[in-house]
């Protein structure tokens, strides 16, 4: 295993406090701090600690193909690490927003790669399913709740020009289309007042309303939020995002790992670009009953959140309180971030010690990760392929 350092992007949306207050560094930061980037993507590569110096991820992995991704990783995704693990942590709403699935991703990639004027929607050929986990109380928007209930907020906003959404939620989950095209679509020089107008109104999604009316006064996706599950997490839980879900994270702070992506379709909560033709035909109209997970115990110390990729799977490892020392076999390259306490780790090789918001990195060459100390720690690695 070797230290691993991450950029930290500075989003407007991000905290001054969690990610500092998580590595020990002074609070309030300098800047929003929005996400701590642990991997080896080209838009801001992690960089490995190697003899006083320090060397991106990107050229490690490059320099041996075989040794840190394994035959199987590079047989099934080629010569990258196609998962990305973050600390995200927000302070204000982010943009609604879906991802492609694979063949979307590569379809649209190629389409936009043959046009000129550069790549608007798809900047890779890849998807981007994600698991966020919870590291303390968080509120998140996931996927679309019972067209009925969402017709009963926005019923209860009392706002007349609402009504062809109404009817179209009166189908039930055929007519979601149609209402969230028809909110998108909304005239632009209407749209400040028709926020306005729900901002002013009653009803039990009213503070949700408020929050993002406050920073978003003139974004119909003020509306379109009412038409998803309202998600509050505790420690621990998670929200599984797979391709065609529409989801924004509202506030709070949590461990993230996605496949190794950066196509991002806006549904609104923001001021770039809203393709709404595009996130109409990749977003997937269905009813999210359960959107949150729970974490499911497969070793004693070892959780787990089971998700339906390969590109990723994320454990919890915790030690202390006597159990001093846990072991777990993970497939194929793999990051260590330690969350609370001081841990050590190792793959057989070299051990690292970790404090919290430190990351250690090791190859797929390395055997089974054990886990020494009093602490908690993610492990993100490869699922099983």
């Amino acid at each position: 295993m070797e230290p691993l350092h991450g950029p930290i992007k500075d989003y407007a949306w991000g905290s001054r406090s969690a990610i500092a207050e998580l590595q020990g560094r002074p609070a309030p930061s300098a800047v929003p701090e929005a996400e701590l980037w642990l991997g080896a993507h080209p838009c801001a590569p992690a960089a490995v600690e190697r003899d006083g110096g320090r060397i991106a991820l990107t050229e490690v992995l490059a320099a041996e193909p075989v040794r840190w991704l394994g035959g199987p990783v590079l047989d099934r995704f080629g010569p990258r690490l196609p998962f990305l693990l973050k600390v995200l942590a927000a302070a204000a709403p982010l943009s609604l927003q879906a991802h492609p699935d694979a063949e979307q991703a590569r379809a649209g990639h190629a389409a936009e790669q043959a046009r000129s004027g550069g790549h608007r929607n798809y900047v890779d050929p890849f998807h981007k399913p994600e698991l966020l986990v919870a590291l303390g109380p968080m509120e998140a928007l996931c996927g679309f709740r019972d067209p009925a209930a969402s017709a009963r907020a926005l019923a209860a906003l009392g706002v007349p020009q609402l009504r062809p959404v109404l009817d179209a939620l009166a189908a039930g989950p055929a007519g979601l289309a149609e209402a969230v095209r028809l909110l998108l679509e909304w005239p632009t020089a209407e749209r400040a007042g028709l926020v306005a107008a729900a901002r002013a109104a009653d009803g039990p999604d009213a503070d949700l309303v408020a929050l993002l009316a406050e920073a978003y006064p003139a974004d119909p996706g003020v509306l379109v939020a009412l038409l998803l599950n309202r998600v509050r997490l505790a420690a621990g839980e998670a929200i599984w995002m797979p391709a065609g879900n529409l989801h924004a994270y509202l506030r709070g702070t949590g461990v993230e790992v996605m496949a190794a992506s950066d196509n991002v379709l806006r549904g609104g909560l923001t001021p770039k670009h809203v393709d709404v033709a595009e996130l109409l035909r990749v977003l997937r109209f269905e009813v999210l009953d359960r959107p949150v997970v729970a974490p499911r115990e497969v070793a004693d110390g070892v959780v787990t959140w089971p998700v339906p990729v390969d590109d990723f799977a994320l454990h919890r490892v915790t030690v202390g309180d006597g159990r001093r020392e846990v072991t777990l076999a993970v497939p194929g390259p793999r990051v260590v971030l330690c969350t609370a306490g001081r841990i050590t780790v190792t793959d057989g090789v070299a051990p690292v010690t970790l404090g919290p918001g430190r990351a250690a990195v090791g190859p797929a060459a390395g055997g089974s990760l054990t886990v020494t100390g009093e602490g908690e720690t993610y492990i993100a690695s490869t699922g099983q392929l």
